[in-house]
């Protein structure tokens, strides 16, 4: 498998926001979403076998662990892995785009389906069959870069039962909408949101790669 970093840091999203975490970043992406800070991830990195990556992750001495990308899942080696971590009792959380079917994600796998709102450029690519696949221990999250992109989601929320389904992050495009203005349409409208910053940016230079 392509494996673009392997690091450990503080979860800077999620209902998981704040514990320590490997974080294992898989190279690819298919989409282009105008807001990307991950575009390093689409090309570069080495080659491991999943026991390398085990190993690798087994040194830092942390039970939570999060695959991500890029897209995840366009490598099939990423569900292996996934089994193995979860065999091996760790917590494992997936960040996948949403736009590949999670069907096959093993069950233990905390599931955090980004879906792409239209500001993205590829909100198109949502594959929404994937929200009947959620239970309680996962989570839909939007990143919302105006008022169009909160109307959009606020939408889903209701047509999909989402809040009653999963729980649901709403956080904004850094640097793009203010978190205040968010927030204030989150409480204006009575959403059972979790509102979330991207905390490892503000810990950290935006721009800081690994951490």
């Amino acid at each position: 498998m392509k494996v673009n970093e392997i690091y450990r840091s503080v979860q800077g999203e999620s209902s998981y926001s704040g514990l320590p975490c490997i974080f294992v970043r898989l190279t690819y992406c298919h989409l282009r979403c105008t807001y990307c800070d991950t575009e390093y991830a689409f090309y570069d990195g080495q080659d491991y076998t999943v026991n390398e990556v085990l190993e690798k992750i087994d040194h830092f001495d942390c039970s939570l662990v999060e695959i991500t990308g890029g897209e995840p899942l366009l490598q099939k080696e990423s569900y292996s892995l996934m089994d193995r971590l979860v065999e091996r009792n760790y917590t494992v959380l997936l960040e996948t785009s949403g736009s590949l079917d999670i069907q096959k994600v093993n069950s233990k796998v905390i599931k955090i389906l980004d879906l792409k709102c239209p500001s993205s450029g590829e909100c198109h690519r949502n594959l929404y069959s994937n929200l009947n696949e959620l239970n309680r221990q996962d989570e839909v999250k939007f990143v919302v870069g105006d008022r169009n992109d909160y109307q959009w989601a606020r939408k889903l929320l209701y047509d999909y039962d989402l809040t009653d389904r999963c729980s649901v992050l709403l956080s904004t495009v850094f640097g793009k909408l203010s978190t205040q203005q968010l927030v204030k349409w989150i409480l204006e409208d009575n959403l059972k949101v979790r509102f979330q910053l991207q905390m490892h940016k503000y810990i950290w230079d935006p721009c800081k790669k690994s951490v």
